[in-house]
């Protein structure tokens, strides 16, 4: 009598286990990619005054630098392929080696001092650039691995609702992030102080990820292929081509660009923001706009169960857009009151919980697994573009609307990225009468 064999993540325990495992990692991660976000009045204060003498231009450019090789020289494309190719174990544990590796030349060169200049910039940035840029090949990579991870592991389960609940930890990494960093690097004595915080943070989530992988071995074991860490599916130029074909696809793909550049690049500015146009004090500036990630910790797996159970995928991203575009042409309003900070934080925390919570578990929906993590490297890598230029284009556009007190007019700053809102409201649109016209089930359940 023939019985059907049971798979490691047929338990709910056990796929649960193994969620909290990749985002531990990955929200470690977050909290090192935005630890000197809330740091700008520290970096750019002049060095008599304890501060780094970094300028606007130079911080741009340094917030810019984390997506410069995965833009530049396609590494996160490359490390969509490897994962398709060698599997989850293998390019994970690589992603988090690159991820540790650029942390330390990051703290090295934030606690240095170094003669000359490269490119206009000091060579205090530029290093502290490399380091942030190779970090940013490995966390993007390891981001991709996670997505597929979630896949492999909640297919048929709770799919929206695990990438949601990853996504609100990695939020937390985030807003711990903005919430700390700053006093804890004047309490300890400057930025390096912070940035080796992030890096020992990093330690811990390489060691979860490990422990991840000996579960990726059993989950394998169970389904039938032992000791292997390949795809279950072959990869095929057929499917890459199918997927640079798909216009389902780069609609995914370019919302994410648009969204994501109207808030990641935003929350690099929003410390000082609050500062300089709200006056707000700068020991708890870095408290209001980490109000936004603390608040997709509850609302992104929230939108996730909705998704899961109820559908309106499309539905929710194109909510998402249109509170997006509120709230940044709000901001750019000249009215400089404290309450319309706070509150329009609160709703752009909805905002960057709809449209997450629906856009990543819409993806293998549209594209088949064995290129999926290809499909996730390439929505990555395009959204890595804007995560690298806004930044430096943000930061050019605030040093010329500096003037002479050191006072900054965030008008031009906050219509670009209103601008952003308005482009991916168009996209949404676009993507849902695409789902109409293709049947992808982006307006339907994920539960099986």
């Amino acid at each position: 009598m023939e019985t059907t064999r049971k798979k490691l993540n047929d338990s709910a325990a056990m796929r649960w286990t193994a969620l909290i495992l990749v985002a531990a990692t990955m929200m470690f991660g977050y909290f090192f990619t935005d630890v000197m976000s809330p740091l700008e009045p520290l970096l750019t204060a002049a060095k008599a005054d304890g501060g780094l003498g970094w300028s606007s231009d130079e911080y741009g450019f340094f917030s810019g630098s984390y997506g410069f090789f995965n833009v530049f020289l396609g590494l996160l494309f490359i490390g969509g392929i490897i994962l398709d190719k060698f599997g989850i174990r293998f390019t994970g544990t690589m992603s988090t080696a690159l991820m540790f590796a650029g942390a330390l030349i990051k703290w090295y060169a934030v606690g240095h001092s170094f003669e000359g200049q490269l490119m206009g910039y000091s060579m205090q940035v530029i290093v502290a650039c490399l380091g942030f840029a190779v970090y940013g090949v490995g966390c993007e990579i390891a981001g991709i691995t996670v997505s597929k991870v979630l896949v492999k592991w909640f297919t048929g389960h709770e799919l929206a609702l695990a990438m949601g609940v990853q996504v609100g930890l990695a939020r937390l990494g985030t807003a711990a992030a903005l919430s700390l960093a700053l006093p804890f690097a004047r309490q300890m004595g400057g930025a390096a102080s912070s940035v080796g915080l992030g890096a020992a943070m990093l330690c811990i989530g390489i060691i979860a990820f490990l422990v991840y992988n000996v579960m990726d071995r059993r989950l394998d074991a169970t389904a039938g292929t032992p000791g292997s860490d390949a795809p279950e599916e072959t990869l095929r130029w057929a499917d890459i081509v199918y997927l640079v074909t798909n216009r389902g696809f780069w609609y995914i793909a370019l919302l994410c660009l648009m969204f994501y550049a109207g808030v990641f690049p935003f929350l690099k500015f929003a410390t000082k923001i609050m500062v300089l146009k709200y006056g707000v004090d700068e020991s708890v500036a870095g408290s209001i706009p980490s109000m936004l990630p603390y608040g997709t910790i509850v609302l992104t797996p929230l939108f996730g169960f909705i998704y899961d159970r109820i559908g309106k995928g499309a539905t929710l991203m194109i909510i998402g857009s249109v509170l997006l575009t509120l709230v940044h042409a709000t901001f750019a309003l000249p009215v400089n009151n404290v309450a319309l900070a706070i509150t329009l934080m609160v709703v752009l925390g909805v905002a960057f919980g709809l449209v997450p919570s629906a856009m990543w578990p819409s993806v293998p929906k549209i594209i088949p697994m064995q290129v999926l993590g290809t499909a996730y490297a390439l929505i990555f890598y395009i959204q890595n573009i804007g995560l690298s230029m806004v930044p430096i284009w943000i930061g050019k556009v605030n040093q010329a609307n500096t003037d002479a007190s050191g006072m900054i007019d965030y008008t031009h700053t906050m219509a670009i990225f209103a601008a952003f809102g308005v482009v991916s409201i168009v996209i949404s649109l676009l993507l849902w009468a695409e789902d109409k016209k293709k049947g992808y089930g982006l307006e339907q359940r994920n539960m099986k």
